[in-house]
């Protein structure tokens, strides 16, 4: 038996593009970036993500670049060719998002506060 599911948590990198499909189902188009992707977990990944129907409209409307989101679903390979021949692929993930944190803003970042001077003794 073959499972093709992912779990992973992200911001935003741009806001979230919605459209409408020939068939009428909306789909929203997320972009992530994730944490320990790389060798020894030091790197930032990118993630492409769809979300279909109530929950891509709902994701298009409410969140934006920054948002901190939780996805499931499962990945997905496609191929294409450019126009010079090339041909190219990628994977991306269909699913489902979840939104957990808003971006903070600059007035929400904590005042820095001064280190109590040390007194030699």
């Amino acid at each position: 038996m073959n499972i093709n599911k992912c779990i992973f948590t992200g911001r935003l990198t741009k806001d979230p593009e919605l459209r409408t499909l020939p068939s009428g189902t909306s789909v929203c188009e997320l972009r992530l970036a994730v944490d320990g992707m790389g060798r020894g977990r030091e790197a930032v990944g990118y993630i492409n993500v769809s979300v279909f129907g109530n929950g891509g409209e709902a994701a298009a409307k409410h969140l934006g670049k920054g948002w901190l989101v939780a996805v499931d679903g499962r990945i997905e390979f496609g191929e294409w060719e450019t126009q010079a021949g090339e041909k190219r692929h990628d994977y991306s993930v269909v699913g489902n998002v979840e939104f957990l944190a808003a971006p903070r803003s600059e007035s929400d970042e904590p005042e820095p506060t001064e280190a109590p001077e040390l007194v030699a003794a």
